[in-house]
């Protein structure tokens, strides 16, 4: 039986193949993710952000791969 640890790695790696694949450049979305990911870890360091337990990485990978899936989501 799988851990659920197991099962989030392989949806983030599904995730972020996603990303790679749906992109024109993907050294331009690589670097998008790596943005992200800074910006998030200077707010876990603020203590903006109570979830702790995902790496700014793999935030930025789930919220980047939610706002190509489901662009409804993103404001205005």
């Amino acid at each position: 039986m799988q851990s659920a640890l197991e099962m989030n790695a392989k949806d983030l790696a599904q995730r972020a193949e996603s990303l790679i694949r749906h992109s024109s450049n993907r050294y331009l979305t690589t670097v998008r993710i790596a943005f992200r990911a800074k910006q998030r870890r200077f707010d876990d360091f603020d203590g903006l952000l109570d979830d702790s337990m995902i790496k700014p990485v793999q935030r930025a990978i789930i919220e980047l791969s939610d706002e190509q899936d489901q662009p409804a989501l993103l404001p205005g």
